[in-house]
């Protein structure tokens, strides 16, 4: 299911039928959640058995991944529970090097004797491989972390948090929204626990245990005589926290234009659907946009999507090298434009940074999964083109010797690969409220929320849309737009980026699903930004035929 697809319809009940298999795992209950995990040092073990046995057959690199990945999905409508999905997953995965080739096997019978067959078949898969192999693996050097854990510093566990009590959350949000002019609405929770254990024939043990949340809606009003309907999603941003987040410990809001509200650290879901309700039904009588020539003032809760196409995808080095051209395509973000050492992606207050460290974000974690402590560094900076992201084996073909820390597998039972980490836009330097920037636009709009988009092959040219649209008039928020959505190039776009609000207004959102190779895998991955504004970007009216 490709990644809009599925936000579309993850809050219908229905919407746990749809999640691929390898989310799921086997259905327990939410007590079997709170289990135990396995102890570490039987991991320990029982990953030796791995090592030792690549070794004895002749393998020169083997890591092995011990993983336990806990589910919960809650889903409901209107003043109904539709479902309830707890799932485990528990199993371990091999990949090793032998003959200068890359092999990968897998088993959920995580014994000695079930380690030492996937193991065998692992070092079996690389020297069938290595025979049409024709230049070997090269990884980059890493340092030997010995044992070492790392776990998302998270207040509250959602697996000790009674489902009863997220139930009758998602149904008070439902309840507000009805109350609120919303004729339909649906809601889902969705929870992840990740229990990893990775260790590596260069000495590393590295435990870890990784928690991620996304809670999220769907509103719908409709004007029957009109024969006429409008929704509004949620403008939650998936993260990388406990349970914490739904219930307001550290709550911090960041007060928009138009009533808009935004969130950081926690999220008051029940506020968030009252509004959505209240903007759906604006939606109905709002007037359709003009199409031309517009600054456009983005919030984060917008901008992270864009950064996630336009930025994060052209810059993952596979994409560049043709490696995902079967599937999702190249990047127009060529060698010999980061070779010429002056690319310009962006204007000059465009700082684009990776990261895989920033508290609270989906992708962060102590040590990717291929045992490389996480970092962040520069993609584009003062708008210059400087780095993708590379792994241990890619990181040579552009000339680094230290990877960036950025591989992933979305399970025990798939092989680990480049993945995007947290791609960012630094916030402006200068005190710049967004209701400073308004005053500053003649001409504009203001776009809240994510919306249908699409962008070509390369990541080059784009349309995207949006949740709840402003229209800007002198410096002053006229009234409610419809019909919105941009076109532009990449490099057009982000050279037309003409202010940034400061860290205040800075915030995070992200995929919870983000798709990626063959087979395909998903990952969760966040976009920090602050409030931008883009000159002169081509609005279309979605909303008129020819």
């Amino acid at each position: 299911m490709k990644r809009r697809n599925f936000i579309r319809t993850a809050g219908l009940g229905a919407g746990a039928l749809m999640l691929p298999s390898y989310l799921l795992g086997d259905t327990i209950s939410a007590e079997a959640l709170l289990a135990p995990g396995m102890d570490v040092a039987i991991k320990k073990r029982l990953a030796d058995v791995a090592l030792n046995t690549a070794k004895s057959l002749g393998a020169s690199y083997a890591d092995a991944r011990i993983g336990r990945y806990l589910n919960q999905y809650v889903f409901t409508r209107e003043d109904k529970v539709q479902n309830v999905v707890n799932t485990e997953s528990f199993g371990i995965g091999v990949r090793v090097i032998a003959n200068g080739t890359w092999g990968f096997a897998s088993t959920n019978k995580v014994t000695e004797d079930g380690i030492k067959k996937a193991t065998q078949q692992a070092v079996a898969i690389a020297k069938a491989n290595s025979k049409i192999q024709k230049v070997p693996v090269k990884l980059a050097p890493v340092k030997s972390y010995g044992e070492v854990s790392w776990k998302t510093p998270i207040k509250k566990d959602f697996k000790e948090v009674p489902v009863s009590e997220k139930v009758d959350l998602l149904l008070s949000a439902n309840g507000a929204a009805m109350e609120n002019g919303a004729n339909f609405v649906n809601s889902a929770l969705f929870m992840v626990n990740e229990q990893k254990y990775f260790a590596s024939t260069e000495g590393s043990y590295i435990d870890q245990d990784v928690h991620r949340i996304w809670p999220t809606f769907g509103v719908t009003a409709i004007d029957r005589s009109a024969g006429k309907f409008k929704s509004r999603q949620a403008l939650s941003a998936p993260m990388g926290l406990g349970y914490e987040y739904m219930d307001g410990l550290d709550s911090e809001k960041i007060a928009g234009p138009a009533g808009l509200i935004g969130y950081r650290n926690s999220y008051d879901i029940i506020e968030d659907a009252t509004a959505a309700a209240k903007q759906a039904k604006e939606r109905l009588t709002a007037k359709s946009v003009e199409a031309g020539k517009y600054d456009l003032v983005l919030d984060p809760n917008h901008l992270g999507l864009t950064i996630h196409e336009s930025v994060g995808h052209p810059l993952e080095l596979d994409r560049v090298l043709g490696y995902e051209a079967n599937y999702a395509g190249t990047s127009f973000a060529t060698l010999d434009k980061w070779k010429s050492g002056n690319f310009k992606y962006g204007s000059d207050i465009v700082n684009l940074v990776a990261d895989k460290t920033y508290p609270g974000s989906l992708g962060a974690v102590g040590y990717d999964d291929e045992g490389v402590k996480t970092k962040q560094w520069d993609l584009v900076r003062n708008g210059v083109l400087k780095n993708y992201q590379a792994i241990r084996d890619q990181v040579h073909m552009i000339d680094q010797n230290e990877s960036h820390g950025c591989c992933y597998s979305q399970s025990w039972n798939d092989v680990q690969f480049q993945r995007m980490p947290n791609v960012s836009l630094e916030p402006g330097k200068e005190k710049y409220s967004v209701h400073d920037m308004i005053k500053d636009v003649e001409k504009g709009i203001y776009i809240a929320g994510r919306g249908s988009y699409s962008i070509d092959q390369q990541r080059y040219n784009f349309q995207f849309g949006g949740t709840v649209f402003y229209e800007i008039k002198n410096g002053e928020i006229v009234g409610m737009l419809d019909d919105v959505a941009y076109q532009s190039n990449t490099q057009e776009f982000w050279n037309s980026c003409a202010k940034i609000c400061d860290k205040d207004d800075y915030r995070i959102f992200g995929s919870f699903f983000d798709g990626k190779g063959q087979p395909s895998q998903v990952s969760a991955v966040s976009h920090g930004s602050s409030t931008t504004r883009f000159n002169g970007v081509n609005v279309i009216n979605t909303g008129r035929t020819i």
